[in-house]
């Protein structure tokens, strides 16, 4: 599987549009080469790099498995989001507090249509245990 973004190349930076500093709208994403057993998707982005250890941007899952792609600014018809550390059940772009952090967006083809009572604290337990394949980009942000 390949994740790929119309709006950042892999390991580049991001747009401030998609961060605290800009619009703060997420980035679109598109993927190919799914597994035929995918029977839904999960999305996750995360800052491995922040100070009280990695920081929760947006958690999205139950995301139907006959779409490739979710564009700049929206969330997939019937697809649901978990509350991120920010406190929103939304995306949260970057805004580190200081350096260059590094934010990963994972995509998850999973085993499985519905996924139930997830939080930002079990979200990634749960979604492993359903994952078939995975795959992920990642983008660069140092706030000016």
């Amino acid at each position: 599987m390949k994740l790929k973004s119309e709006d950042f190349v892999d390991n580049s930076s991001i747009p401030s549009e998609f961060t605290c500093d800009g619009r703060n709208v997420s980035p679109q994403l598109s993927w190919e080469d799914v597994p035929e057993e995918t029977k839904s998707f999960a999305l996750s982005v995360t800052d491995p790099d922040a100070p009280g250890g990695s920081w929760i941007h947006w958690l999205v899952y139950d995301i139907s498995n006959e779409l490739r792609k979710i564009e700049r600014a929206s969330l997939p018809e019937g697809a649901k989001e978990v509350v991120n550390d920010f406190g929103k059940r939304s995306y949260g772009g970057p805004s580190p507090p200081s350096g260059t952090h590094r934010y990963f967006f994972t995509i998850y083809a999973l085993d499985t249509e519905h996924l139930e009572g997830l939080n930002k604290r079990n979200f990634l337990d749960k979604v492993e245990k359903h994952t078939i394949e995975k795959a992920a980009i990642k983008g660069l942000y140092k706030r000016r």
